[in-house]
């Protein structure tokens, strides 16, 4: 999260202390380690279960990519970090306890350069690899402010299906943890973004990207005068923080980075994916392509939104002429895939897919979309193959159990079914979903001694992270 920093002496020039966090600190006995997985693991299963996440494979693993590029870079690694996509068309980014750093679809949506979004993903990696809420807690004497704060918005979650309850939930409880509950000091905020302006630099991004970023927000702030979105006044920044971000900037040797190929088309693909109607998608990119801003990224958010509405023939055409000119790039290759493949062109479709992952094997998006398109085009036996024999990204492994699950379906197999999709609801955090799934197994007479042990394990395991008292019966259908 970007906070203020108070121009009141500090930032005149002076720099204040690193002050990394040393073994067995007080911050261990304020929120320990295992307190703070707990926690974020918490609230991000009520996110998962109200869809507040945008699931995509392709944007994910395009920030967790940037993200361990930075991991890389950075003088101290962390014991855990994992970064997710909010379905939220407004500007936000913010670190979580355990490790988890969100990225609202806005956030990309605004930037103008790649290095703008890691300078953002290196100040949110910065709190995490320094432990600053932790340390925050420390400084306040204990974990009891945070912890109430994060069962208060996980209960406001829990309550409600309407995604304006949730987004007000967050926007109030960011604001209230990160301002006046963890309330991280100047100390904290410029050194996330020294080190993290170091990180990126050291990770091949321009640092200038994380003052441009502030700059832009500054502007946005300006403009929007006394009706200031929420997100702008939890997220609020100063001239002195713009200046000595550009001035680190300017002290470090100058390279000049280009965006990504990639940068373009998952910026587009975000704008998309938060759109209210597939509509809204096509006359915008339509109106870019009339205007004369024949651009990759113009016809993949077309050609994308031609998916969602349906129309799979009008997707093919518009994006044809960008893939002919970049025929290994591999959203390109995936969407076309897709778009072939419901459009009734299966054996082009799956030809595509299986190109994509052969030229890129470790890219999970390209292993996905070509074990999605086997089950599809009704060979479920090849797509479990493929699934188990590669390695994904880490943050992806929800969507690998979820097809796991129906390539077993198609597959006539009922009981791994059941246990690869007791795997995907346990990973999101709904673990009375998976003990259903699991229990549902076990009634399976077809189910043999060596599967049903393995069903059995794996449900005392689920049953150990629910509550003593839960009563599946119970359960209210949401």
């Amino acid at each position: 999260m970007i906070d203020t920093v108070p121009s009141d002496g500090l930032g005149s020039g002076a720099q204040p202390p690193l002050n990394l966090p040393q073994m067995g600190e007080p911050a261990d006995a304020a929120l320990s380690p295992t307190q703070e997985a707990q926690i974020g693991a918490s609230v991000m299963s009520q996110l998962y279960q109200y869809e507040y996440i945008l699931e995509d494979t392709e944007l994910t693993d395009y920030l967790t990519t940037i993200g361990y590029r930075l991991v890389a870079a950075a003088a101290q690694k962390p014991p855990h970090v994992e970064f997710f996509v909010v379905k939220d068309p407004r500007i936000n980014a913010f670190a979580m306890p355990g490790g988890y750093i969100g990225f609202n679809a806005g956030l990309l949506i605004a930037s103008s350069t790649e290095s703008e979004v890691a300078g953002v993903m290196g100040h949110e990696l910065t709190h995490v690899i320094q432990r600053h809420i932790a340390r925050s807690q420390a400084d306040q004497g204990g974990v009891g402010t945070f912890a109430t704060w994060a069962a208060v918005l996980a209960a406001i979650i829990a309550g409600s299906a309407n995604p304006d309850v949730i987004l007000a939930a967050l926007a109030v409880g960011q604001g209230s943890l990160y301002q006046k509950q963890v309330n991280f000091t100047r100390a904290n905020e410029l050194e996330a973004d020294r080190i993290g302006i170091q990180t990126m630099h050291e990770a091949g991004f321009d640092p200038e990207g994380m003052a441009s970023f502030f700059q832009r927000l500054a502007q946005q702030s300006r403009l929007y005068g006394s009706g200031v979105p929420d997100i702008l006044l939890t997220h609020p920044v100063n001239t002195v923080r713009i200046s000595e971000a550009r001035a680190r900037a300017a002290s470090m040797k100058t390279r000049k980075v280009e965006n990504s190929y990639e940068y373009g088309l998952m910026r587009e693909r975000a704008r998309v994916l938060t759109f209210g109607r597939p509509a809204d998608g096509i006359d915008l990119y339509t109106a870019e392509l009339k205007a004369g801003r024949d651009t990759p990224g113009n016809r993949y958010g077309l050609a994308l939104s031609l998916r969602e509405s349906g129309d799979f023939p009008g997707g093919i055409a518009v994006l044809k002429p960008v893939l002919d000119a970049n025929p290994k790039q591999v959203n390109l290759l995936l969407l076309m895939s897709e778009l072939k493949l419901y459009a009734g062109q299966q054996a082009e479709g799956l030809a595509l897919a299986k190109k994509a992952q052969e030229l890129y094997p470790r890219s999970t998006p390209a292993i996905l979309g070509y074990a999605s398109a086997l089950i599809q085009a009704g060979k479920p036996a090849e797509a479990r193959q493929l699934l188990l024999s590669t390695e994904q990204s880490f943050g992806t492994r929800m969507e690998t159990y979820r097809l796991l699950s129906n390539a077993a379906r198609d597959m006539k197999d009922t009981g791994t079914a059941s246990y690869e999709m007791a795997n995907y609801l346990y990973y999101r955090g709904d673990y009375g979903g998976a003990l259903a799934q699991l229990d549902a197994g076990l009634r399976l007479d077809s189910l043999s001694q060596q599967d049903r042990a393995r069903m059995a394990a794996r449900r005392a395991e689920v049953r150990e992270a629910l509550p003593r008292n839960y009563n599946p019966y119970a359960r209210e259908r949401r």
